[in-house]
């Protein structure tokens, strides 16, 4: 099976062309491939796949096997592969992923893309759909009892669910030993994934990121996507935003025009290889 390793400022997985390849137990695989001593390497695996509804479709599978609905860096990533590959020759395509069809913005330099913005919609802020099991209709920087400590959450879900945490000093913060506890708190149904923010100016956040089903990456796509409306929601960010993670910045925008949060940021391939 051929592969291509890529990366969107550090979140990395292996990408698989299924025009061309079949995977039948894309868990296993990812589990199997994402294993940074014994496999590939990887926060998991995206397969690049035919669409009735959109240019193309995606799925995304994290390094536990476990399938997620969206991933804003991979799709950046996915844009630049079918570009890259000669799959497209747009410049504006379409993604079905299973958090609805989002639209990607692609901006090639010398032939090959470096840059994508995709439109990522609109943020749900309702509980019930995020999901989290709390009494309001909105988590808006509400406390919550976590193993390690209070601490005031607001929950969004850009197709996938988000809890920030504003708070100071995120260099210390100890995430292997904290981040289990707020993934698998009982309030998280579906578990959670979960932002550490620490805000530099109106315009500018640092985050660290507890992922579900991954641990602590060095990026997150639509984890910065939550940051930036959350930093609205709490009077902490204007709608347009730098957000730096470990792996890099990511610019973002929340657009009062049209509700939609938008995210623009770089799309590098790592390698390209052939596993069996």
């Amino acid at each position: 099976m051929k592969f291509t390793k890529m990366h969107g400022i550090g979140n990395d997985y292996v990408y698989v062309d299924c025009f061309r390849e079949k995977v039948e137990n894309p868990e296993q695989l990812s589990i199997r491939i994402s294993d940074r001593h014994k496999g590939i390497g990887s926060d998991g695996l995206i397969l690049i796949m035919p669409s009735e509804k959109a240019d193309f479709r995606m799925r995304m599978f994290n390094a536990d096997g476990s399938e997620a609905q969206m991933c804003g860096n991979g799709s950046r990533c996915v844009g630049k592969f079918v570009f890259d590959k000669g799959l497209t020759d747009k410049t504006l395509i379409t993604l079905e992923t299973k958090a609805g069809i989002r639209v990607l913005k692609l901006f090639p330099e010398n032939g090959k893309v470096a840059r994508v913005t995709v439109d990522m919609g609109e943020p749900i802020l309702e509980t019930a759909k995020i999901p989290v099991l709390w009494p309001g209709n909105r988590l808006i920087g509400g406390e919550i009892d976590y193993d390690s400590g209070k601490y005031l959450t607001t929950c969004v879900s850009m197709g996938n669910p988000h809890a920030v945490i504003f708070t100071q000093n995120i260099d210390r913060l100890n995430l292997e030993k904290i981040g289990p506890s707020f993934e698998n708190h009982p309030f998280f149904p579906e578990r959670i994934n979960t932002e550490f923010v620490e805000i530099l100016s109106p315009t500018h956040a640092r985050m660290r990121v507890w992922e579900r089903g991954s641990g602590e990456t060095l990026a997150c796509g639509t984890g910065a996507c939550a940051v930036a409306v959350a930093g609205v929601l709490n009077g902490l960010l204007e709608r347009k935003s730098t957000v730096s993670l470990l792996g890099g910045d990511l610019e973002l925008e929340w657009r009062a025009a049209d509700n939609h949060v938008y995210m623009t940021g770089e799309a590098v391939t790592v390698f390209e290889g052939e596993i069996e």
